[in-house]
């Protein structure tokens, strides 16, 4: 498979911080849309773009929970959308179309992880419609303002939850194969991935650029509240006080490392020209080989995304298949 998920290199590594990677990048004049922007590693990439000029807006479904979270940003403004509810996502598009401002900068950063089975009001697997459905008719209303920016990127976080599940295009809504959670939401982060390669096909011709990141393993968010606390000890992720290891060599980050790749994936001149690629620790991800395969599954520490996470012919189905779940 012909890709371009070669490191540049960036010269970066692991450990930055948001902060870091934005230094000497003013983004005076930008405007930028941040999901999950009132929370954990959303949060911070809020914070960071704002610090550097942009203005920040943040989509919530709890808007007073996220105008307390953003007490702290000055500037930054929360307006409802619920990833779950098509006619809030819609509206939502509608006001900001409305307002004749350009979209320079848009991070699908909201996310939840390995839940209970649930449906949304269509029937739709709540992992998979709230991590890539919602997420994909927001790009698709919010397209004429992408444009108008005349260069803009579109960032997805991911995640090396791509090694649970690809996507079952058969079943992608468990009616007919058992629930299990992490699959679900393997199959979620895997369409995250493959909607950042079509995302980028279809927009790079008018200056829309996307890309897909693995922010790393970040314990201290929201994001965990689902799983067992027994299972988060036993992957060596936590001490015996329950703490977070920092470990950014194993991609075991604190929420300012965690949101470090999605904002180089947003503002570094680095990536100028390119699009489409799946990335993480502020570089491109070298492919998963048959050679380093092992490695990959076996430890974090390999970096790497598996080929069925960039391969542009899923990708352009995945995107056929959203079209119709978003007008169903």
């Amino acid at each position: 498979m012909s890709t371009a998920q070669q490191p540049l290199p960036s010269g970066i590594g692991a450990a930055a911080t948001a902060e870091e990677v934005i230094k000497g990048v003013d983004l005076t004049g930008k405007v930028a849309i941040v999901t999950g922007g009132y929370s954990g590693i959303g949060l911070e990439t809020a914070r960071v773009l704002r610090s550097a000029g942009a203005e920040v807006v943040v989509p919530a479904r709890d808007l007073e929970r996220a105008q307390a979270a953003l007490k702290d940003v000055p500037g930054a403004q929360a307006e409802y959308l619920d990833l779950l509810d098509p006619a809030s996502i819609d509206t939502f598009a509608e006001k900001f179309l409305a307002s004749g401002r350009p979209l320079h900068i848009l991070v699908n950063s909201a996310g939840i992880m390995a839940t209970p089975l649930a449906r949304d009001a269509r029937g739709y697997e709540r992992q998979f419609a709230t991590n890539h459905v919602g997420h994909f008719q927001l790009v698709r209303r919010l397209w004429p303002a992408l444009v108008a920016a005349g260069g803009a990127r579109v960032v997805v976080l991911s995640s090396r939850g791509i090694r649970f599940a690809g996507v079952d295009f058969d079943d992608l809504h468990f009616e007919h194969r058992p629930y299990e959670p992490f699959v679900a939401y393997g199959q979620s982060k895997t369409a995250n991935a493959l909607f950042a390669v079509e995302l980028d096909r279809r927009g790079r011709a008018e200056g829309v650029r996307a890309f897909a990141v693995h922010p790393g393993i970040i314990i201290d968010t929201g994001l965990v509240k689902h799983l067992d606390p027994e299972l988060i000890r036993a992957s060596g992720t936590v001490d015996e006080d329950g703490n977070p290891i920092i470990a950014p060599e194993r991609q075991w980050k604190t929420v300012q490392q965690g949101a470090a790749t999605g904002v180089w994936c947003a503002t570094s001149p680095q990536l100028a020209g390119l699009g489409g690629v799946f990335c993480e620790n502020c570089d491109v991800s070298p492919l998963v080989t048959p050679e380093t395969e092992a490695a990959w599954y076996e430890g974090e520490q390999t970096p790497g995304v598996l080929p069925r996470a960039v391969d542009p012919e899923a990708a352009a189905r995945l995107w056929e298949v959203s079209e119709r779940l978003i007008t169903a």
